[in-house]
Formats: structure tokens, sequence, C-alpha cells
């Protein structure tokens, strides 16, 4: 694939970098801008107000830039801006932020965001991170540089996950201070006997 393909559809106003490549049937919105060397797969759409930097490889079914999924939305234009050499697998979604807050969804550099993760409006993900197929991000959420979080892992609005974090498979990131009541599977202290180890 060079260049942009025939069936894909281009806003006049968006701004397309040298050796950017867009794939069958993906949209790109207006007041998008894609760096160099950055390649949008087939079926992907890359919504208004949303910036894509150098490099990255944005595979089939991705929705990037979207409205927030947020009852407070009120249609205020806000943003996604997204760094360079980020790998957005398929079926990954990432929403714009909202006025009340940001008003941007910021991801930076060299991150892996495998199929079906969701990052909500207004979180900020750092560098180097890894996100395995179905990890979560609840709004407001901050994911620091080199944090993983495993499959299914769900993370609880407004909560932090410290640098060089790993969260296992199918836990729960909850803030108790804010007031969400702990339920299901959470992560905490393994109950193993440890002094048998």
């Amino acid at each position: 694939m060079a260049g942009i393909h025939p069936t894909a559809i281009v806003a006049e106003d968006a701004k397309l970098a040298s050796g950017v490549e867009i794939g069958p049937y993906s949209i790109i919105g207006p007041e998008v801008a894609i760096g160099e060397a950055t390649v949008v797969g087939a079926h992907v759409v890359i919504a208004p107000r949303t910036t894509l930097g150098r490099g990255n490889r944005v595979f089939q079914f991705a929705s990037v830039g979207e409205i927030p999924q947020d009852r407070k939305y009120d249609g205020r234009p806000t943003r996604t801006v997204i760094g360079d050499d980020n790998v957005i697998r398929e079926y990954v979604t990432i929403h714009a932020g909202t006025a009340q807050d940001r008003g941007v969804t910021t991801i930076g550099n060299g991150n892996w965001l495998l199929a079906y993760s969701h990052i909500a409006h207004d979180c900020v993900v750092g560098n180097a991170t890894t996100f395995s197929n179905n990890a979560q991000l609840a709004g407001h959420v901050v994911i620091e540089d080199h944090a993983v979080l495993g499959g299914f892992v769900g993370v609880h609005q407004f909560c932090r996950v410290g640098a060089h974090a790993f969260i296992a498979a199918g836990s729960i990131v909850l803030d108790q201070q804010r007031g969400s009541a702990p339920q299901g599977l959470h992560a905490g202290r393994s109950h193993c006997d440890q002094a048998r180890l």
C-alpha cells in the first residue's frame, strides 16, 4: 500500500505528511494531522481534531479520536494527540477529551495498544507502555511510562498507574480514596503462603 487508497475518504483540510499511507475504506476527518511515515490500515476512522505523530501504525477497524462516551460531553470541540512510533491494533478505541477537564486525550511515544484496548476521554498515557488485549481505561486516567497492563485489565476513572508498574491480567484498578467501592476481582496482595515459596 502506498499513498491514499482510492476508496479512502480524506477531509480536504487534513494534513498528511510525506510517506503517510491510508488504507482502503478508511476515513480521515477534518482538522486531522498525520505525521511522516504513519500507516493507517483498512477501515480505520481518524476523527476530527486528532493529531498522530511520525511512524505510527494503526491497524484495521481502529477508531481514533472520536467524541467521548461521557454524559457531560456537550459537543464542544476537543482533541486527541498521539505521539510517534505507536502501534494501535485492531478494534482499539481512543476518545477525545472533554471541555470539563483538559480537553485533550494524550498518548506519548512507542506504546503498544493491542486489540480491543480502550482509552477513554481525558486520559494521559506516557511512553513505551503496553496494553494487552482488552485493557480498558475509564476517563481521566494517567498511565505513566513503561507500565504494562495485562489482558482484560480495567482501570477505574481518575486512577494513576505508576511508571514500570505491571498490572496482572484480569485485574481491576480502583481508587478507594475517591470512594470507588471494591467489587469483583481487583488488584491486591496475594493470599498465598509466601513463607513456603
